[in-house]
């Protein structure tokens, strides 16, 4: 029998710990209850098993063998009650085989009621209105400030058409944000590869958008829009994979660049199926192309051209220090000081993380924090802090102590 996995964890919106003893109860798409218990102190539920349609269901594009109604996924529903009884619900969880879906839960959220949509490349949504690939850049005095492309510490996500005022803003970490577009846009089972490329894509996408600051130029007071037509596709609530998750934190700062333009290439894209369009990355054809042996970087030049390559923004606020390399037992300086002191304000939140001495020592007792931040946030398990921990460590700092203050 084909199966995924669910991991589940529950929040508090006030202050951004986890949410032990919390009732959650999970539903199959027929409504049997297939989970029901408790979150432990960490705000986690144990790893679920869920049964999944076959993976090649979601290796095939329609046309080509593959004319099953079926979707490539199994779906199930969550509810979630608070000890004072607020509740959130979550509709459309989805399942792939041999993946592992991670859903975070505020409870109570923005929404008490969340509904998840198919993702876009299987043709529920509105096809992308076509842009020129650069955009005019105001001088200084105008509404750009940023001398180069960086990596933001937030956006704002207009939940709706750019016209739409009642659509809500929601601001989302950077790297949250591409995970949920990825995941709301291609199938997490496919190539490492392609699912590179595309995520490369988007975030030169996003990059563009925040390089050029093309919304609040036209008076608007927000980053972009959750709306196909216009940007990308975003579910506010909605689960992630973990197999995307971790190729973000490795690569959430790269972007495309042709040569002799500054700003983020605005990559766009389209399913390759449906929807065709000559200087466009397609989703299909990407993971033809990692099917048969192409890097990352290939499968772009393929779309875009053989002139453009990939560069490595800065991130913006938050990082005291940038990355220098990997930090392991035996590491002393600075650095090491960082992330001791990082993590002893993270573990004000979540208490499992054992509190450090700051002396710059990165011993066995270090290496151990790090494994559980690591565990708690879904990461490989190393104990070592390399590009993503270092990142991750500095976002979720970012995040505790703008909640504290």
């Amino acid at each position: 029998m084909n199966s995924g996995t669910l991991r589940v964890s529950v929040f508090s919106p006030t202050n951004g710990r986890p949410s032990p003893g919390t009732a959650v109860s999970i539903r199959n798409s027929v409504g049997d209850i297939i989970y029901a218990g408790t979150t432990d102190r960490e705000g986690k539920l144990p790893e679920i098993t869920i049964p999944a349609p076959p993976e090649e269901i979601s290796l095939t594009p329609p046309g080509s063998g593959n004319e099953s109604p079926d979707r490539p996924y199994s779906l199930c529903d969550l509810t979630a009650v608070s000890d004072s009884g607020n509740m959130t619900e979550v509709t459309g969880i989805q399942i792939y085989s041999d993946t592992s879906a991670l859903l975070s839960v505020i409870l109570p959220g923005q929404s008490s009621d969340i509904n998840i949509p198919a993702p876009s490349i299987l043709g529920e949504t509105e096809e992308k209105i076509p842009e020129n690939e650069v955009k005019p850049v105001p001088p200084p005095t105008g509404s750009v400030v940023l001398p180069q492309p960086v990596v933001p510490e937030t956006i704002i996500v207009h939940d709706g058409v750019p016209t739409d005022s009642s659509a809500k803003n929601y601001y989302i970490g950077f790297s949250d944000y591409i995970k949920n577009v990825a995941s709301s846009e291609i199938f997490a089972t496919w190539p490492k590869e392609a699912l590179r490329a595309n995520i490369i894509a988007i975030i030169s996408f996003t990059l563009n958008r925040v390089y050029t600051e093309w919304y609040r130029g036209k008076g608007y007071n927000f980053t972009i829009t959750s709306s196909t037509a216009f940007d990308q596709s975003f579910v506010y609530g909605r689960n992630i994979f973990s197999e995307i998750s971790e190729i973000v934190d490795e690569i959430f700062n790269l972007y495309i660049v042709r040569q002799g333009i500054d700003q983020p290439l605005f990559a766009q894209y389209c399913d390759g199926i449906r929807v065709k369009r000559s200087g466009w990355l397609s989703q299909w054809g990407s993971k033809e192309l990692a099917d048969r042996g192409l890097s990352a970087l290939s499968i772009l030049r393929n779309y875009y051209g053989r002139g453009i390559s990939l560069r490595a923004a800065d991130k913006g606020e938050g990082i005291p220090v940038s990355f220098s390399g990997t930090i392991s037992r035996g590491a002393r300086g600075q650095n090491v000081r960082v992330i001791q002191r990082q993590l002893n304000r993270i573990a004000d939140n979540f208490p499992l993380i054992p509190k450090l001495s700051v002396d710059g020592i990165y011993g066995p007792k270090t290496a151990g924090s790090v494994r559980t931040f690591q565990q708690i946030f879904n990461m490989p398990q190393s104990g070592t802090v390399d590009f993503a921990t270092w990142y991750r460590i500095s976002d979720v700092y970012v995040a505790v102590t703008g909640l504290s203050g």
